[in-house]
């Protein structure tokens, strides 16, 4: 792609050294119709702007008060706009698995929760052998498309996967993004937390399942991961995509053998690392930590282009796949 002609030359977006400057100018040439590859993305896309975007997203930031500290970066209120539409999730992108794969036999199942009935999506090879099975825990945006085909991709390793929606009891995920991370703040963590021990116990007396559970959650998910591990004593394996750490003095309860990863530059849930590893050495627990260097949290969302890293995403799911083998199929 050329970076010279006229499109590059008009309105306020100069090309500098400053990369809030560059993205401006990226911006103008996504607006006009001249799209961008992801390395190209990658080059112009600010630090800055990402780690606002998470602070917005994690933190509960005013939309209003994000765009304007925003549009301060970027140099003008229509960049700003084409930026927030660049970070937030395109569920288009979110099919890896379609949804009627025919390898699949896919439902909505409804369990009994501490706060009322709990809604799940469930997904399982076709057939009737007895398989383990896999909590697949959501982001702060609840149970959307995207964990769904989480869903499916752990259900054709060979497993009965069961993606909770952990928003349940606030009526449930909001099919618009903007409002299930502004409900997601009124979500009670010991709710959440009882309604995943009691997927658990949902999991393990069904038929289908050979007894051993494991659980994969991603941000939100990952913390709840580790605190379900804490939780729960039937959960035999668990793999937390940058979770932050549980509470610290619950360590020694944990039974489950732990995957902790972790993005390089995701310094909000990075901080709570040195803590928790020590806790888990004290205790013994059997667990791995890898870093994904000069990764952004959420680097395994496909459906987020601008924080998505392909190659660690794959990475990390090689590494999760054969991580629940070793402890749930062995």
């Amino acid at each position: 792609m050329s970076r010279s002609g006229p499109t590059a030359s008009r309105g306020r977006c100069r090309r500098k050294s400053d990369a809030a400057s560059r993205f401006c100018y990226a911006a103008k040439l996504t607006a006009s119709g001249m799209l961008m590859g992801a390395k190209e993305r990658e080059e112009y896309m600010d630090q800055r702007i990402i780690e606002l975007y998470d602070d917005f997203t994690h933190r509960h930031l005013d939309r209003r008060l994000f765009l304007e500290q925003l549009t301060k970066l970027v140099g003008s209120s229509a960049v700003a706009m084409t930026v927030m539409a660049s970070l937030s999730s395109n569920y288009a992108r979110a099919a890896t698995v379609a949804a009627d794969d025919a390898r699949l036999a896919t439902s909505r199942v409804v369990m009994p929760g501490s706060a009322g009935a709990v809604k799940a999506y469930l997904a399982r090879p076709k057939g009737d052998a007895k398989l383990p099975a896999i909590v697949v825990i959501h982001q702060n945006r609840g149970l959307n498309a995207h964990i769904e085909d989480v869903g499916r991709r752990v259900a054709l390793e060979g497993y009965v996967a069961l993606a909770v929606d952990c928003m349940s009891a606030l009526g449930g995920t909001p099919p618009e993004e903007d409002k299930a991370m502004a409900d997601f703040s009124k979500l009670s963590l010991d709710v959440a937390t009882a309604e995943l021990v009691q997927a658990v116990a949902f999991l393990k007396a069904r038929s289908d399942v050979s007894g051993k559970i494991g659980t994969v959650g991603f941000c939100w998910g990952g913390g709840m991961v580790n605190r379900l591990a804490e939780a729960s004593p039937d959960v035999n394996a668990g793999v937390a995509f940058y979770g932050v750490a549980p509470p610290i003095d619950q360590v020694p309860k944990i039974k489950a053998a732990l995957l902790l990863n972790y993005a390089g530059l995701d310094d909000r849930v990075n901080g709570t690392r040195p803590a928790y590893e020590d806790a888990l050495k004290a205790a013994k627990i059997d667990y791995k930590i890898e870093v994904y260097p000069g990764v952004n949290h959420a680097f395994f969302d496909d459906t987020s282009a601008e924080r998505y890293n392909a190659d660690a995403a794959k990475l990390a799911w090689e590494r999760a796949k054969a991580f629940f083998a070793q402890h749930l199929k062995a």
